[in-house]
């Protein structure tokens, strides 16, 4: 799913992103300060779900929804405001919903309940391909992921040994710096790794792949084609393409290669 966000107000705009980060957590959010920016993006960036602010410089929301709605016909426009005076105009536009400031994770949760139209999966959303056994790689249309930071590859792959369970940054913390504290400074270093990591999962058009709320992150695995779950759905099929090595640059991951060895002695 595709959401565009658009605020002029960037602490307004930062406030809705993270409402909706929560409240759809596997989404792809496209922010935007500037309707220009907005505006270059729509032809190569197909839109869902439109969250705008109403009362903006130069052109307005309603103007701007008119611009997204002439491409895609069956967008969810929700408009985000501090003003009533807008909410005659936001219908007339048949827009899904609207939201009044501050925004919150609950309000956009009932707004995404309701919407007008239904969301339609697009046949091209790229999935992940994951390679377990041996070394950990990540690959998006044959092509392997590079990641800036070794921390990042390395969460990535603890988040795909959990099998899209729900884990804690403390949790997280203790696997990457063994030896590591609870201070302020290791909190801050997992921040820049967490926002590595979904900015590159994003560039590879899979940013809906991590899933990230308060506190916790997952993986979506509907999202992603893994040799590891293929071994887990069918052993004796997926044995043939285990050759006694499960991520092993991560010495975390002997445990799970352990219990693999200990089902086929």
């Amino acid at each position: 799913m595709n959401i565009y966000a658009i605020d002029d107000e960037k602490l307004a705009l930062n406030a809705l992103v993270t409402a909706i980060e929560e409240a759809v957590p596997d989404a792809q959010i496209y922010a935007f300060t500037k309707p220009s920016e907005l505006i270059a993006a729509i032809p190569t960036t197909p839109c869902d779900v439109a969250f705008m602010d109403i009362n903006m410089p130069g052109i307005t929301g309603l103007d701007l929804a008119k611009r997204i709605k002439q491409v895609y016909p069956k967008v969810n426009i929700v408009f985000v405001t501090g003003y009533s005076e807008y909410v005659g105009d936001a219908m007339s536009l048949r827009a899904s919903g609207y939201v009044r400031k501050p925004v919150t994770r609950e309000k956009i949760e009932e707004e995404m309940q309701e919407l007008r139209n239904p969301i339609v999966e697009r046949p091209d959303d790229k999935k992940v391909f994951v390679q377990c056994f041996g070394n950990f790689e990540v690959f998006v249309d044959g092509n392997p992921v590079k990641f800036k930071r070794a921390k990042s590859k390395e969460l990535f792959a603890y988040l795909i040994d959990r099998q899209g369970a729900t884990c804690t940054m403390n949790e997280v913390a203790a696997v990457l710096w063994e030896d590591g504290d609870d201070s302020e400074s290791m909190k801050k270093q997992l921040r820049v790794i967490v926002s590595d990591l979904r900015a590159t999962m994003k560039s590879v058009g899979a940013g809906n792949v991590v899933i990230k709320e308060f506190n916790k992150i997952a993986v979506n695995v509907k999202r992603i084609n893994c040799d590891y779950y293929m071994y887990n759905a069918s052993p004796m099929d997926g044995i043939n393409q285990y050759r006694g090595e499960y991520m092993s640059q991560y010495s975390w991951a002997e445990a799970t290669n352990a219990t693999i060895l200990q089902i086929h002695q």
